[in-house]
């Protein structure tokens, strides 16, 4: 009969800090890298970690040697019995103050950096946990004390990347759990992770591809994490929203008491309040992620007989001689006299928006519309508004939170006709000239 001892395996992490407890410095580089002169030191000297196995009672332990696979089996580890991983932490003699540490955990992981945060507990908490699209099955709707919670350390920030359901489970969870939860282009799927993206990956990875292409959104917040590290300088901003069809309307770019912060390692740790904050944003399918937020809202006036659906392109110029071309199709149609607000992200940094060129992309369908009522209506000396009429562009630039008023260049033709291209520049909001020529 075999031994119970034999039916588990203990993995022992041993986390030596005796440099830090005589005030040392280990000497590490950017990102964990040492310097070249360390790396001539001897391999004793190089690891403060050592990984032991252990399979009996009495085994004094086998030590598993980074990056050297074949100690696994000179240890005899055997793949086929339960694997134990007991991770241990640091001495209370070291005099090592917890509000130092910062756990992060990635799927799983996030959930088990906050058992080990609530484990503790006590006056003095662990100082952070990040939650990387935390684990959602068996977790979603579980109770705070069986899953990652605000109450695990003195401040917790969870990225949500892949909370799209199938047969209802999804792979992260979707439930806020931290102070600030992150949910980067709604938390559902992200830009660049599509099957159609499949042919890519393929390419990329081989045989391997449909798995890459599967955890492609779960494995995001990590990548986004990191990015916060590699790109100091293009930091990614978040806005508290209800949710993402109010985002995508560009309604929730305000930084007031406390509204926005900061995607990644530099999060801005000061919340209150009671209730979790959600916050959305929009990024980039490849690194460097961060994307610029403008709040577009656009006066429209119908005087077609049809309500119409209709596809814009705007060029938008600033400051920094940058330029973007982006294409806008309103999911709702134009009536009658009414305001239409929406979210545009740009990939570049095009400074202070200082003009604009709108244009009426729809094709030969509206042209025919628009040709018969030129045809029908008979026109004055001074044309009466015909067609769409788009009053005043006011857009709000979430990184800056500036607020700009644009009108059009030609103030005694505001009609906008199918293909033709507008330009519209800044004005005063106030000026009883536009008033004028608006009513």
């Amino acid at each position: 009969m075999e031994s119970p001892l034999c039916v588990s395996i203990f993995l022992v992490l041993c986390v030596f800090i005796q440099s830090s407890a005589h005030g040392q410095s280990l000497g590490l580089g950017p990102f964990g890298r040492r310097p070249r002169a360390a790396e001539t030191k001897k391999a004793s000297q190089e690891t403060e970690i050592r990984f032991l196995l252990f399979q009996e009672e009495t085994d004094k332990g086998c030590q598993i040697r980074l990056n050297h696979p074949d100690t696994l089996q000179q240890c005899g580890f055997n793949s086929s019995l339960p694997l134990v991983m007991i991770i241990h932490g640091w001495s209370e003699s070291v005099q090592f103050s917890r509000s130092n540490v910062h756990l992060i955990g990635y799927s799983l992981g996030a959930h088990v950096a906050g058992f080990a945060g609530s484990y503790i507990g006590g006056k003095h908490k662990i100082g952070r946990i990040t939650g990387l699209d935390a684990a959602g099955p068996l977790f979603e709707g579980s109770s705070p004390s069986d899953r990652l919670s605000p109450d695990d350390a003195n401040f917790v920030d969870a990225i949500h990347t892949f909370t799209r359901e199938h047969m209802g489970l999804s792979v992260g969870i979707k439930q806020p759990i931290a102070h600030y939860d992150f949910y980067p282009n709604g938390g559902y799927f992200q830009p660049g992770c599509h099957f159609l993206q499949l042919y890519k990956h393929i390419s990329k990875h081989g045989l391997n591809a449909i798995t890459q292409t599967i955890k492609c959104s779960h494995e995001r917040s990590v990548h986004l994490f990191i990015d916060s590290l590699l790109h100091a300088s293009m930091q990614s901003t978040a806005y508290q929203c209800s949710d993402m069809g109010t985002f995508s309307q560009g309604l929730c770019l305000s930084c007031k008491k406390g509204h926005c912060n900061t995607l990644g390692y530099h999060v801005r740790q000061e919340w209150q309040g009671k209730k979790s904050k959600k916050l959305f944003l929009a990024t980039r399918a490849q690194s460097p992620f961060k994307v610029y937020h403008y709040q577009f809202k656009i006066q429209f006036i119908n005087q077609l007989e049809k309500p119409v659906e209709p596809t814009f392109t705007m060029t938008l110029l600033g400051t920094k001689e940058e330029n973007q071309k982006i294409t806008i199709t309103l999911d709702q149609e134009i009536t009658s006299n009414k305001t239409y607000s929406f979210l545009i992200t740009l990939d570049l940094d095009i400074g202070e928006l200082v003009m604009i060129k709108f244009k009426w992309e729809n094709g030969a369908v509206w042209t025919n519309v628009w040709n018969t009522v030129q045809t029908i209506i008979p026109w004055s000396r001074r044309p009466l508004y015909s067609g769409l009429v788009a009053k005043t562009i006011r857009v709000k630039a979430g990184e800056t939170q500036q607020r700009m008023t644009f009108c059009s260049e030609n103030t005694d033709g505001l009609q906008l006709q199918p293909t033709q291209e507008k330009t519209f520049v800044r004005c005063n909001r106030n000026s009883k000239k536009l008033k004028g020529n608006i009513r």
